[in-house]
């Protein structure tokens, strides 16, 4: 990114920081009342993400770092990437940004009150409309990558639940083919699916999934956990069957493999954070990177995927460490796995560290940040420690 910003307004963006500090979630929060009171916006939006305070949130910290680097906003070109490579996923489009930024220079007037000059409303409208040209333009770039590619496409395109599998008590995978009987794009083990699902007796909605299965030109398939209250995790389990039609757009997401080099990989997961490394598995699987698996779950009862990677450690393709938060671990493993019983705890994970290694990790928030934390404290540079977000990244800590 580069710095167009004139001096006066980026002297006024910097001198809002204490007001955002102070103010950012009651302004993101009144700013999201007035965009999700359009229909045609609301749709796009999880609304889950809403009602729990995390999308508000996740806002406050994006604004309030992008006014603290406002002079250098080169710093934050890995965030304005996922930003993009989300947007891409759930078919955001140029003509919505107008509505943000009224919704935004809405809700700072009515929070910040005579605070919000006519010199600071100007700042920020053009903060706001810098920022938004980066991503409209990064967009249009990825959008015309999917086109053109091999099996690509655009916007929405039909696909067909072919198979169904219960994972688990919790989880269910959908395989899907596209309707018209054509190739897929070959995916990037890590990147998602986002889907526009017509909900019956609630309406549109929009979700990213992660890809579980091994890149090919076939099929994806996702992984769901099903989440109590969750309109559509409840409906995809309850309702979708063999034959059932979704929308899914192209492949999209930064959280990606990185080219084997020969060093370790270490993945770390809790729940079901564990489906993008089945993706990645399917990569590494029959090559020769050394793999360390690390995931936490709360019985066995809810371990998807159990069975591949029992058979991946029996073969001594992989050492697992398998944590049991809510139930005793059994008794009889197979060879390279090791059963725990409670949580991942930073004290273990500290001892483990291979420097040499690249730590993949993916789970709630308050999770990552403990892994992360773990790592760093254990001196794993930050190079080598990827992560990811299934919902808006809530946690300070992560976001820096």
């Amino acid at each position: 990114m580069s710095t167009l910003l004139d001096d006066t307004t980026r002297a006024t963006i910097s001198a809002c920081v204490p007001a955002l500090e102070a103010h950012g979630l009651a302004i993101t929060t009144e700013m999201y009342s007035r965009l999700l009171a359009n229909p045609a916006i609301r749709n796009l939006f999880n609304l889950s993400h809403q009602t729990n305070g995390e999308q508000p949130r996740a806002l406050a910290l994006a604004v309030l770092a992008y006014a603290r680097h406002i002079d250098n906003p080169a710093a934050l070109s890995g965030a304005v990437e996922r930003i993009a490579q989300k947007h891409v996923g759930l078919n955001i489009l140029p003509e919505h940004y107008p509505f943000v930024a009224d919704a935004l220079l809405g809700a700072i007037a009515h929070v910040l009150g005579s605070a919000a000059t006519p010199q600071v409303l100007d700042a920020w409208g053009k903060a706001y409309w810098f920022l938004a040209d980066i991503l409209i333009k990064r967009e249009e770039q990825l959008y015309a990558v999917d086109a053109a590619a091999t099996g690509g496409w655009a916007g929405w395109r039909s696909f067909t639940v072919q198979r169904r599998v219960v994972d688990c008590t919790n989880v269910t995978s959908f395989e899907l083919a596209p309707t018209d009987g054509r190739p897929v794009m070959r995916h990037k083990a890590g990147q998602s699916l986002g889907f526009c699902l017509d909900i019956p007796g609630h309406g549109a909605a929009r979700r990213n999934y992660s890809i579980s299965s091994a890149p090919g030109t076939d099929s994806y398939r996702i992984s769901v956990r099903r989440i109590d209250g969750g309109m559509v995790s409840q409906w995809l389990h309850d309702s979708v069957r063999e034959g059932t039609v979704l929308q899914a757009s192209a492949p999209a997401g930064a959280f990606t493999l990185a080219p084997p080099d020969g060093a370790p990989v270490v993945f770390i997961s809790a729940g079901v954070g564990l489906t993008p490394f089945m993706s990645m598995l399917g990569v590494l699987e029959s090559g020769r990177t050394p793999i360390r698996y690390i995931h936490t779950t709360r019985s066995a009862e809810t371990e998807a995927f159990g069975t591949p990677i029992r058979d991946l450690a029996a073969a001594g393709r992989l050492a697992a460490d398998i944590f049991y938060t809510r139930q005793a671990p059994q008794a009889v493993t197979p060879p390279g796995m090791t059963p725990h019983a409670g949580r991942i705890t930073p004290q273990w994970l500290g001892s483990q560290v291979d420097h040499n290694a690249t730590y993949y990790i993916c789970g709630p928030d308050g999770f990552m940040r403990d892994m992360v934390a773990a790592l760093r404290a254990a001196g794993v540079a930050k190079t080598r420690i990827r992560y990811e977000f299934f919902g808006p990244a809530d946690d300070a800590a992560l976001v820096a």
